[in-house]
């Protein structure tokens, strides 16, 4: 009834509108013939001179009421009759929605990680006033920092109003009657209270809870109280057992810690007694975090720690010369490197977007070409320039509506997927991913990205049309010859579109080739066969160095057993991890001016570069007498080697710390191939290695080599190691293998390859399949010349030759604008690039080639159907 009763509304508004119309035109007619009868003609020829004064009524009455009346009704009708050419043409309409949803999918879900990585800020309070505080030496932009060094900070500087320090670690969790390895961290009292995190339950340390001898307390990750403990909140008060000492759990920390640096523990201690290496000024193992005062920059609390440093280097030389300051803001240090390949790739997903617009903007224009007749009939029947705009813009609109909805859908399910894709382990490097979704800003950016796609296929059909030859429509409608503005302009979209794709294909390319040279760069041992696991043993139960080189030992000898078992090892660090746990050296006999000689240091067993596949350049490997018993021995790679034995026999030659205080003392016995120690992408240290018996620790690592499948083999290594103590813990149990793979710079290198070659395969589709569009439509315009032209002798050889040469043309140029412009983005994005030149002549060379093929492959097929042609057809149906 309410429908009928507003319909009805609108009729009696109409017919009153008209009624009042017709009056006003009466009278103006009436006026007008009077003014004509007083000039002195007849009342017929007054007549017909105010009516041919006045118009066409019923036009004047159209324009009229299109004026006064409010234009809901013809927007609906507009909404209406584009959904019929929608329906009328459901490939078109499909094909269109899709190829908008794949670009804008693809687009928000990229946008989705660089909000939560570079756009939103940390869940602080006041982010904008947090920084990480670290030294800085002469081969670490950024280090760490020694107990000593920041207890002198916190105190000297003026430009903080807290400082604190955090160190990663692991526990030993006791749950019931199992015994499980869980990450962990050591923090200052007041780390969470500068961050500005409030405990979700509980409370946070309290001032002076992380001094040596405090209270054992603990607080809980979110997701650890969530799964470990089941989300109750009585756990405050309740004991844990870690290390086989007894924690109280006093508070857990929301989720907005993730954000924080190493977010990804489950459990949070104070930093309470000194360790060993907290002991030694020389020794660091603490990162900082601070926030500034009220009105202090960056630049200036950088200034101020400078000073500091200088001062301490003064007062210590023997531990700080060379030790600078770092202070950077923390959201640059949280994002670390991932910024250059989130840009990189959100760049990458515009380019495809770019493409995905131009090409319905293409199918627009070959729509709007076969609708020229239907233009032509209806401007010839009264429809104006602005009514038939405003109709074919409600079919872009509508076009872009259905794609926005598509691509965010699409891009929802894409961030899922990639999230997979980062290994759990990696958590920790990268927590701001797990922060990535259709937000505010990600929606923002799809509303931006949707208003501009609607502009241009609202747009494209509009600026298509010529009003002004409505006569020539009709003349030409039936024939549908392709004018030259529609060939000028579909030719320009695919050169736009061809020059994309070398773009993406080239920077896939590079990015391919890079992470290939990546994952084969020579690691200075054999990783197949490799089977590795971490260990923890219970600090509680292992207290002795006894205990722990007995341990190694039956390790040792127990794993040797197994079947396929080659060779085992033990080591402090794995390799392809970092450039981290240094030493200090001098050396004996060499000049020193208080210059900190700083090279890896690793703590192997006697079989574990034998294990690795190690090449022995001279000298011996250990032996089991290399222990606490006897003078201390080291092996050193080629590295060191070359840098500080230049020209010299390094065997036998001693090496110390600064001071080359006796126990400090080292023989030289052996000399190694360089083992890649660090990451992939780093630079090659100088390393030493030491027997893991003269200073035995409770967290190491198992290498087995194998004979038979190592992953196969790592069910039978964990079951041994749990036979010979069931209380030591698990963790990172993989092959060599998996560890490589698994590093920063492999993930982040494949993640990038993989998502900018995604969207080159999807811009070589797209681009070939809009050349073959604009060669296809341009063939079948062309069927009248093709038949007159073969109808006077012309060969089908020289038809082939006429269509492939216009592809030919598009092709080139657009390949030759695509390669100009692949030189200068990959001059940007060259900090991704591993072992590749920007300009690497192979892979433009390839991807011109490729791109090349597949454009003239697709413009093989509407050259064969017009090298096909039947004159007499042609000519007939014309």
């Amino acid at each position: 009834m309410r429908r009928f009763l507003n319909k009805l509304s609108r009729l009696l508004g109409r017919k009153r509108f008209q009624s009042e119309l017709d009056e006003e035109m009466a009278f103006h007619r009436a006026q007008a013939e009077k003014e004509f009868l007083a000039e002195g003609k007849t009342a017929e020829e007054a007549r017909y001179a105010a009516m041919r004064q006045f118009g066409n009524a019923m036009r004047l009455r159209e324009e009229s009421q299109r004026v006064v009346e409010f234009r809901l009704e013809t927007v609906a009708q507009d909404v209406r009759f584009a959904l019929r050419q929608m329906r009328k043409n459901p490939g078109f309409a499909v094909t269109a929605v899709l190829i908008l949803a794949l670009g804008m999918g693809v687009s928000v879900a990229i946008f989705g990680f660089v909000d939560a990585a570079l756009v939103r800020p940390l869940p602080f309070a006041r982010p904008d006033r947090l920084v990480a505080v670290d030294e800085r030496g002469a081969m670490y932009p950024r280090s760490n920092l020694s107990r000593a060094d920041y207890e002198d900070w916190k105190r000297l500087n003026h430009s903080f109003e807290s400082l604190e320090v955090y160190s990663g670690t692991g526990f030993l969790l006791r749950m019931g009657a199992g015994t499980e390895p869980v990450t962990g961290a050591r923090v200052s009292d007041g780390f969470f209270t500068t961050l500005g995190i409030k405990p979700v339950l509980g409370r946070l340390f309290l001032p002076g809870e992380d001094q040596p001898h405090g209270a054992k307390i603990v607080m809980l990750s979110y997701g650890t109280w969530q799964t470990r403990f089941g989300a109750r909140r009585d756990v405050i008060g309740q004991s844990v057992t870690l290390n086989g000492e007894s924690y109280t759990i006093v508070g857990v920390l929301p989720q907005e810690a993730a954000y924080s640096p190493r977010g990804s523990r489950e459990m949070w201690v104070p930093l309470l007694d000194k360790t060993d290496c907290e002991s030694r000024r020389s020794c660091h193992n603490l990162d900082g975090i601070a926030r500034l005062r009220d009105g202090v920059t960056v630049q200036a609390a950088l200034g101020d720690m400078t000073a500091i440093a200088a001062r301490l280097e003064q007062l210590y030389p023997g531990s700080n010369k060379g030790q600078g300051a770092s202070v950077l803001p923390l959201a640059e240090v949280v994002v670390g490197t991932v910024r250059p390949i989130l840009l990189t790739l959100l760049a990458g997903a515009g380019l495809l977007l770019l493409i995905a617009c131009l090409n319905v903007a293409s199918l627009l224009l070959v729509r709007s070409e076969s609708r020229r007749r239907e233009v032509a009939v209806r401007g010839a029947l009264g429809a104006t320039p602005a009514r038939l705009t405003r109709q074919f813009a409600t079919e872009g609109l509508l076009l872009a509506a259905a794609g926005t909805g598509a691509g965010l859908a699409v891009g929802a399910e894409i961030m899922v997927v990639l999230k997979k894709l980062e290994p759990s382990h990696k958590n920790e490097q990268m927590p701001f991913l797990e922060g990535a979704g259709l937000h505010g800003h990600s929606v923002w950016f799809a509303a931006g990205i949707a208003l501009l796609a609607a502009l241009l296929l609202a747009a494209t059909p509009a600026l298509r049309l010529s009003f002004l030859q409505i006569q020539t429509g009709l003349a030409e409608g039936s024939r549908g010859s392709a004018g030259q503005l529609w060939r000028r302009m579909g030719a320009n979209l695919v050169v736009v579109e061809l020059a994309v794709a070398v773009v993406l294909l080239t920077g896939a390319g590079l990015l391919g080739k890079s992470l290939y040279k990546l994952l084969h760069v020579d690691l200075g041992f054999d990783s197949s066969h490799l089977a590795t696991v971490s260990v923890m043993a219970p600090e509680n139960v292992y207290t002795k160095d006894a205990q722990k080189v007995a341990l190694y030992r039956e390790i040792n000898r127990r794993l040797a057993t197994l079947p396929g078992v080659e060779s085992v090892g033990i080591t402090s660090d794995l390799p392809v991890q970092c450039n981290c746990d240094t030493d200090w050296i001098r050396i004996v006999g060499k000049p020193f001016h208080g210059e900190h000689n700083e090279v890896n240091e690793r703590d192997v067993s006697p079989g574990y570069l034998t294990a690795l596949g190690a090449k022995l350049v001279r000298g011996r490997w250990f032996n089991e007498s290399d222990d606490a018993s006897h003078p201390q021995v080291i092996v050193i790679n080629e590295s060191l080697a070359k840098k500080y034995f230049s020209g010299e026999d390094p065997i036998g030659r001693k090496v110390g710390n600064g001071d080359l205080e006796a126990k400090s003392m080292r023989e030289i016995v052996g000399v190694v191939k360089d083992i890649r120690e660090a990451g992939l992408d780093n630079d090659q240290w100088p390393a030493e290695y030491e027997s893991i018996y003269y200073q035995p620790g409770n967290e190491f690592s198992v290498a087995v080599h194998t004979t038979q499948d190592e992953k196969a083999s790592l069910p039978l290594i964990v079951n041994t190691l749990k036979a010979i103590d069931p209380n030591l813990g698990f963790h990172d149990v993989r092959t060599m293998q998996e560890q490589v793979d698994s590093t920063q710079a492999a993930i982040l290198h494949r993640f990038s390859t993989w998502l900018v070659g995604g969207f080159a395969a999807m811009a070589l589709v797209l681009g070939v399949v809009g050349l073959y569009g604009v060669i296809a439509y341009s063939v079948s315009q062309r069927t009248r010349e093709i038949g007159v032209r073969m109808a006077l002798g012309a060969q089908r050889s020289s038809v082939y030759s006429l269509v492939m040469k216009q592809a030919g043309w598009l092709t080139a140029l657009g390949v030759g604008v695509g390669l100009v412009c692949s030189v200068g983005t990959s001059m940007l994005m060259r900090k991704l690039l591993f072992g590749v030149e920007a300009w690497d002549v192979p892979t433009l060379a390839a991807v011109a080639v490729v791109l090349g093929m597949a454009a003239l492959m697709a413009s093989f097929v509407p050259a064969r159907r017009a090298a096909s042609v039947n004159p007499t057809e042609a000519l007939r149906a014309e």
